[in-house]
Parts: structure tokens; sequence; C-alpha cells
């Protein structure tokens, strides 16, 4: 599985690079801390494979990892994607790294 790290993601950000942006966690989750990314919880990712970009990089995140990580194999395996990356950490990893100001649960 490709991963990007907190570093990476904020560059692309900074750079305005043409990728798309998945969360993965539930609404509440999304609700106390985002990184303005698409947010398509992970139960609801087999039914909306079509909202996953095939043809630009694609960075799916969650709080820590493990989930985002999980749907990164899972779609490769299952509908062919080569294009994603798995943020390293999660949104965990962002507090701690990029923004100490975001709160963190």
């Amino acid at each position: 599985m490709k991963e990007v790290t907190v570093q990476e993601l904020k560059a692309l950000m900074d750079a305005k690079a043409d990728f798309q942006l998945i969360d993965v966690r539930e609404p509440h989750e999304y609700d106390i801390c985002n990184l303005g990314g698409e947010l398509i919880p992970q139960g609801e990712i087999p039914a909306n494979t079509n909202k996953i970009a095939r043809d630009k990089q694609v960075v799916i995140h969650c709080r820590s990892g493990a989930r985002s990580g999980n749907m990164v194999t899972w779609l490769e395996k299952n509908h062919g994607f080569t294009n994603l990356y798995n943020l390293k950490g999660g949104v965990l990893a962002w507090a701690d790294h990029i923004d100490p100001t975001m709160e963190k649960y």
C-alpha cells in the first residue's frame, strides 16, 4: 500500500496540486476536526466507488490511518485502483506535526 506523510500532504495542498482527498471517518468525527476532504464514511465506500477519481492521486485518511489503510487495500483488491495513497497517521499525525491547534479525540 502506498502512503503519504502529513508533510507530503501539506506540500500537495500548498502547491494546489490536483488530487482528491477523501475522509472515511464518521460525520461526528468530521465535525470535531477535518482537513477539508470529501467525507465518504468507511461503510459508504462500497456504494460510492464512482466518486473516487481514477485519473489523479487520491489520498484517503481517517483518524489514525487504520480505517483508511483498510479502505485503500479493499479498493485496490476489489476495484483495481492504482492511484490511492493512505495518509500515514491520519488526522492525529496532522495535529501532531502540522497544526497543533487542531482538536484531537
